[in-house]
Parts: C-alpha cells; sequence; structure tokens
C-alpha cells in the first residue's frame, strides 16, 4: 500500500550512509535519457518523487512557449543547452525557474543557437547525471554545478559556484514555461535575508479554448542557505538594482553573491497551487531541516521501494531498463495538486479543501492529470495492479470535480478543463475502478456522474468532452458531417470525428452499463447496453471496414480506410476497425474468423519493418496514416485481440515483438521515435505487457478477467494492492522461446489464455512453460469471455 515513511528514520539512515546513497536493486535499472527527444513538457522531471507537485527538470527550450498548446517542449536531447531548473512540470501547467550564473548580468534566457545574448548555459551530457529523485549537471559557461532533488511539495536546488565577485542566483517567475503559455499576472519578494514568496498566473491555450473563465496559478515560498549580498530585481528584461521586490509579466530577482571556489548554495522552496500560506506550510511540513542529501535520500528510497511492488528477474539487462523506465514514467505522470492540509484549487484561482480521509487506507490527493485517453489498457490496469491508491486518487479527483462543476473534466490542469481530445473517458474508468473493487468514493455519486458522462447533453461544457452525445443517444452512432475548412469540429449534431466517436461511446456505454448492472439500475442497464452495439451502424459488411455514417444512414463516400482525421481521430479507418474491446467476439464474427486473423496477423507483418509504429520519424503523429500505430492510443489493445479469435499464440508472438522492437533504450530512440509517451501511458503498457497481463476490455466487465500473453521475464515478483504476492514463472524462456507451451496456476495445469482478474488478485504462482514453435493447442479451446 501507500508509502510512509518516517522522516527521521529516512534522515538517520541517510547519516549511517554518511548521506551516500547507493542506488537500488531496481531503480538502478531506470534512465531518464530514454525518449528525450521531442519529448512532452511533463516528460523528463527526473528530480522528483511519484505523483509528487514537486517535478524539478533543467529545460533546454521551455520559454520559448508552445504554439500548438501540447507538443514537445521542455528538455530535448538533441539541444546542447540549459536555461533553467523548473519547479511545475504538468499537463498545461509549468511555471518558476531558476538558474545560477556570474559574470556580467544577464536576465534573460537567450535564444537557444546562436549569440550568446542571454544568461543559458552549454552543457555536455558526460557531465549530467539524471537518476529517479536526482539530477546534477555541470553549466560550462560558468563552471557552476548544479543538482536537484525534492519532495512531495517541496523543491530542491544546490549549486556549487566557482570563485567569482559576481555570482547570481536567477528567478526568473514572470514568463511562460512549457505549456503554460502566456503570463498573467506575477509577483517576488524578499520576505527577509533568506527567505522569500511569491505567485505566477497564468493562462494556458487548453484553459482558453476549453474553460475561459479558467487560470492557473503557482505559488510558492523559498529559503536560502546564504544571505545574499544584495538583490536586484527585474522585469521584461529591465533591472532595477537594490530591489527586493517585482511584480508584472517578466517579473523575477537576481541574489547577487560574491563566491568562493567550490561554495555551496541552496534554494528549497515550498510549492502550493493554492496560496503562498499553503506553499509555506508544504515547506514547513516537508522540508524543516532537511538537508539536500537527506532529501535525495528520501526521494531515492522512496522511489526504489514503490518501483520494487514489481520485482523481475533476468539475464537481459535492456529489457529490465526498457521495464522500469516505463514505470517510472507510469508513476511519475501525473502529479499532486492538494496541500498537506487538504486544501486543492478550484475553478478561477478559489480554494477547495478535500473531504477529510484519515481512516481510509486509500487516502486521495487531488492530482492534475491529462486526459485518460486510452489509459484504461495501460496505466489504470497498472494502478489497479499494484498502485490502487493512485487509481483512488484518480476517481476522487474527478467526482470532487463533479460536484464542484456538474461534469467530470476530460483532462484537468487545477480544476480548469483542458480536455485535449473532446471525447471523456473517465465514466469508463471509474467503472473500472469500481469493477475491480476500488471503492474508497461515495459509489452512489460516482453512479449519478458516470451515467451523466454517458447520457446527459443539456447545457453541457465544452471542456466536459463528448458534445455529440445528444446525436448518439438520439441516432444510436455519431453522424458524420463535413466541416469544410474547420477542422475538430463537434457539436450536438454530430462530428467530424464521427466514426472514433462512435466506438469509443459503445465502449464507455458498455463500461457504464455493467456498473449499472452491478448496482440493480436495470432500466439504465438496458439503454446503455443497448447504446453499446453502437459500432454496429458503422460497419460496413461489404468491406469489413468502420466507416462512418450520415445523419440519412449513408456511409460517407470517397472512403479512403488509410486517411487519417476523416472520420477519426488520430487515426485511421484501417486502424479504428479493431476498436470494439467491449466484443472482441462480436467483431471476430462480423469480419469472419479467418478474414479477421489473416488481416490482422499481416497488419502487425507489415508493420514489423516499421517498428511497428512511424518507422524513425520523430514526430508523436508518426503514425497515424499507418496501418497500425503503437505511438497512440487508439491501437494499444489490438495486439491482444488474438485471444479471442482462437488464436493465441500471435498475441504471444506480436506483443513480444512490439516490446522489442518499438521501445528502445536510447534518447531518440525509446517510445517509437519522438512518439508520445503521453504521462506514462506507453511505458504502462510495457510494463503489464512483459508481465503477461492485460485486459482488452480494460476492467470493464461486471467480473473483469485477464489475458494471458508472453511474459518476458525468468521471475516477476508482483506485490498486489492488497499486500498480497502475486509470482510469476517461465521456464525455457529467452531468445526465440516466446510461445507459451503449458501453463499452471497455484499448481493446478491452465489450459485457458486468461483469468478471472479476482482469482490472479488472490495472489500465488502463476508458471510458463515457453518453446519456439506455438502451441495451437493451448488457450484455444475456452475464449475469454466477451460481452458479459
Amino acid at each position: 500500500m501507500k508509502i510512509n515513511l518516517s522522516l527521521s528514520a529516512v534522515v538517520l539512515a541517510a547519516t549511517l550512509a554518511g548521506c551516500s546513497v547507493k542506488r537500488g536493486q531496481v531503480s538502478k535499472y531506470v534512465d531518464p535519457n530514454i525518449g528525450t527527444a521531442h519529448s512532452r513538457w511533463f516528460f523528463y522531471t527526473p528530480a522528483a518523487v511519484p505523483y509528487g507537485m514537486a517535478k524539478l527538470a533543467p529545460s533546454t527550450n521551455g520559454h520559448f512557449g508552445n504554439a500548438s498548446g501540447w507538443e514537445a517542449v521542455g528538455y530535448d536531447t538533441r539541444q546542447n543547452s540549459i536555461e533553467g531548473f523548473v519547479h511545475f512540470h504538468e499537463w498545461q501547467v509549468g511555471g518558476v525557474s531558476y538558474m545560477p550564473t556570474n559574470g556580467p548580468l544577464k536576465v534573460i534566457p537567450g535564444e537557444l543557437e546562436g549569440p550568446n545574448n542571454g544568461y543559458r548555459s552549454k552543457f555536455d551530457r558526460k557531465n549530467q547525471v539524471a537518476q529517479p529523485g536526482y539530477y546534477k549537471v555541470l553549466l560550462d559557461d560558468y563552471g557552476i554545478t548544479a543538482e536537484l532533488t525534492a519532495t512531495k511539495r517541496v523543491g530542491f536546488q544546490r549549486y556549487t559556484f566557482p570563485a567569482n565577485a559576481s555570482s547570481h542566483i536567477i528567478l526568473d517567475i514572470g514568463n511562460k514555461q512549457g505549456e503554460s503559455s502566456d503570463v498573467t499576472d506575477a509577483s517576488i519578494k524578499m520576505i527577509d535575508d533568506t527567505h522569500f514568496e511569491g505567485f505566477v498566473s497564468t493562462y494556458p491555450k487548453y484553459v482558453n479554448i476549453y474553460d475561459p473563465q479558467g487560470k492557473v496559478n503557482m505559488y510558492f515560498y523559498g529559503e536560502l542557505s546564504k544571505k545574499p549580498a544584495n538583490v536586484d530585481a527585474f522585469n521584461a528584461g529591465n533591472v532595477k538594482q537594490n530591489m527586493s521586490q517585482a511584480t508584472g509579466k517578466g517579473a523575477g530577482l537576481v541574489l547577487n553573491y560574491q563566491t568562493t571556489n567550490n561554495e555551496v548554495v541552496e534554494v528549497k522552496t515550498g510549492l502550493s497551487y493554492t496560496s503562498t500560506a499553503n506553499a509555506k506550510a508544504n515547506y514547513m511540513a516537508e522540508a524543516t531541516g532537511l538537508s539536500f542529501d537527506e532529501a535525495k535520500a528520501n526521494a531515492q528510497q522512496v522511489w526504489e521501494q514503490q518501483l520494487a511492488k514489481i520485482s523481475v528477474e533476468g539475464t537481459n539487462e535492456q529489457d529490465k531498463t526498457k521495464f522500469y523506465t516505463g514505470l517510472f514514467h507510469a508513476l511519475l505522470g501525473r502529479g499532486i495538486a492538494s496541500d498537506v492540509n487538504g486544501d486543492y484549487p478550484k475553478h478561477g484561482g478559489q480554494t477547495g479543501r478535500l473531504p477529510s480521509q484519515t481512516d481510509s487506507k486509500l487516502k486521495a490527493e487531488f492530482i492534475n492529470t491529462d486526459a485518460i485517453w486510452g489509459g484504461f489498457w495501460n496505466l489504470t490496469q497498472l494502478w489497479a495492479l499494484s498502485y490502487p491508491e493512485w487509481y483512488g486518487s484518480f476517481v476522487n479527483t474527478q467526482l470532487q470535480i463533479y460536484k464542484d462543476k456538474g461534469w467530470f473534466s476530460d483532462g484537468v490542469a487545477n480544476s480548469e478543463y483542458v480536455s485535449g481530445v473532446g471525447t471523456n473517458f473517465v465514466g469508463l474508468s471509474i467503472a473500472g475502478a469500481y469493477n475491480t473493487g476500488i471503492r474508497n468514493y461515495d459509489i452512489d455519486l460516482a453512479y449519478q456522474a458516470v451515467k451523466a458522462n454517458e447520457l446527459n447533453y443539456k447545457n453541457r461544457p465544452v471542456g466536459a468532452g463528448k458534445l455529440d452525445t445528444k446525436a448518439f443517444v438520439d441516432y444510436g452512432y455519431v453522424p458524420f458531417f463535413d466541416q469544410t475548412g474547420r477542422d475538430f469540429v463537434t457539436d450536438s449534431t454530430g462530428s467530424n470525428f464521427a466514426g472514433s466517436h462512435t466506438l469509443e461511446y459503445s465502449y464507455s456505454a458498455f463500461a457504464a452499463a455493467q456498473m449499472a448492472k452491478a448496482m440493480g439500475k436495470t432500466a439504465d442497464y438496458q439503454q446503455l447496453i443497448k447504446l453499446s452495439n453502437g459500432w454496429r451502424y458503422i460497419f460496413n459488411p461489404k468491406n469489413k471496414l468502420m466507416q462512418p455514417k450520415r445523419a440519412n444512414g449513408s456511409f460517407i463516400d470517397k472512403f479512403d480506410p488509410y486517411q487519417p482525421w476523416r472520420g477519426f481521430q488520430e487515426g485511421n479507418a484501417i486502424q479504428y476497425t479493431f476498436y470494439v474491446p467491449q466484443n472482441p467476439a462480436g467483431l471476430v464474427n462480423a469480419i469472419g474468423r479467418d478474414n479477421f486473423n489473416k488481416r490482422l496477423d499481416s497488419i502487425f507483418t507489415v508493420s514489423e519493418k516499421l517498428g511497428f509504429g512511424g518507422g524513425k520519424t520523430i514526430d508523436a503523429f508518426a503514425g497515424i496514416n499507418s496501418i497500425y500505430n503503437h505511438g497512440n492510443q487508439p491501437n494499444l489493445h489490438i495486439s491482444w485481440m488474438f485471444n479471442f479469435s482462437g488464436k493465441p499464440w500471435l498475441t504471444q508472438k506480436w506483443t513480444r515483438l512490439i516490446g522489442r522492437d518499438f521501445y528502445g533504450t536510447d534518447p531518440i530512440h525509446g517510445y517509437g521515435y519522438g512518439q508520445d509517451e503521453d504521462q506514462g501511458q506507453l511505458g504502462s503498457w510495457y510494463v503489464i505487457n512483459a508481465l503477461g497481463l492485460f485486459d482488452v476490455k480494460g476492467f470493464t466487465d461486471l467480473r473483469p478477467i485477464i489475458q494471458l500473453g508472453s511474459p518476458l521475464f525468468d521471475k516477476a515478483t508482483i506485490t498486489l494492492g492488497d499486500g498480497k504476492t502475486l509470482t510469476i514463472e517461465t521456464r525455457n524462456n529467452g531468445g526465440e522461446n516466446i510461445y507459451v507451451q503449458s501453463a499452471t496456476f497455484k499448481g493446478q495445469p491452465l489450459n485457458n489464455c486468461w483469468l478471472y482478474r479476482d482469482e490472479l488478485m488472490k495472489g500465488g504462482k502463476l508458471s510458463f512453460t515457453m518453446g519456439n514453435k506455438p502451441n495451437t493447442n493451448w488457450g484455444t479451446k475456452v475464449p475469454p469471455p466477451s460481452a458479459q
């Protein structure tokens, strides 16, 4: 369960070790530098604890902002200068940058390439260390070593200066960072000789689109280990000497020192999304009297314990690196937004207080989160396996937003709607939590909200997504319309993403139907289960593909199944035809079993040549017009569908090869080539895939199941959410031996390629014997239940 480390125990352990903590047995395999080409703002944040608010990281390009609102920005392995070390890194949230310098004072970051007109510094990656909970780098232009670490809500920075009569620490508060877009207001002031406080307000692009009256505020309270000789203020590049306060856009302070060789100055910064008072309270609760080395030891011990909940054994070191780096990203991706006292940011800069949960084993935090689009094929399955506290926090966060605003938020930044994809799978994910027994919330309220998410449309705000709900409920599918010159249009009459929306809403209606059935809501169940068959309306029996329909019932003309964006969001008809996870058997029968298997197998055969994604093109959307795109959410389940079509050995083959080829261990080839490792989703998929455990249906069944694949490691020991232990062992594994020959569970023969999840979660030993040729008899007689 949730880690509850005694701070004094951590400090004592660090002291006994001389404050030199060796990297742990599993955390040593984490390489935060993997996949750092074209990575998202929140991706590369090594100096953090799991799900921390304080996520410290170097920035190579953060102040340039992000014109598209979501694109790659922050740290890029192809760039060789650092402009600062930033504290806040979340979806649409970024700010509070510090930079140590010396020599002539510069108060703008400067250009990425070209003349040295700002305070940024070149660096050599040979002089960079990135580990879970810690980052270190030498800034070549200044000869300064910068180190970063964190507690949950406090950032620690330590700078080792050379001798210089003009050393500086630049607190750059009032400039945009990453996805945060323009700063609307900012303030920073010295409280006394060694303490400062302030705030920054931003108006991110996705807040502007989806919650126009919203804003994102970040607050901080900082402590210096040494008093500066004097303090200057600046605003938009204009320096005011001997001033200790700055306000407005572009605001910042310069702390000036006369340093001796190897002189160390530390800065500790409490963070909050609600107030400077709470930033100070967070600091006092987590960092009072705590040194940098003690904080680092604490952070790395927490990482070791959380990562070690899943312990794998085997001889392939690269596989372990992929595995634990993926798990690291999964546990890093989303961050808490609530304070130590339970305060959380409400819409429009207000402050709320979370309900007291002192007696709950799954005490919930309020978390910032990108959309859960596709997260039910990775994150929620990992959470439900070993980290139920984070699944519970996700659910509680969404229910709090529902209470505050009347609707779920597809994506959320400080309670502001930041939808992103315009659909909304929150209800499906909550149904999955309910079905797996995670219920540390008001279940009646949860059902009310889940039902509303599927069926209600009156006065539905754009940030709640699914603006075409009325059309789906009325027609049973979403009608397609063309919008010449206007992309991404959805309203109450339909959408130009009608194909993918029909499939997605059918799936989420199925999930809500199962929750309704479990709670005895018979009439609701009947309505929702009928809607779950909406996919049948757009399945064209002639070409055996999903093809959008217009409101008059006709399929769209000039149909190109390879064309992305027309009818299908971030994909095409070839990819989306397999998007019926709630009823795989129904889809197999509609296509024809032989045709289904031949088509899907050939898709993977061809896609293998492109690394199962967009080839070596460095772009998040490199694979959207291909026939399979592992770099994006809509495809993440289909390699597992052979378990439902009578050929489980093909699931064993292709899932193993996707893990081998799509995932890499270097900065550019990490998750495809610059494709979208969306807050740990692709990393989570690797983890559960490597364990050989997956559910195509994302735990939406009334009694969820687990499908079995090809376990990668010789042995995996999993601490389950309730503390029980599941052990997965393989015999004769490795190399070409990727096919299951036989299996046992708790010593009894296991002839199916699936288990009911509640049986698996009781713990025990799951054993596989592997071979280099398919056993075409194993796992074929009793297919997994399809539509329960």
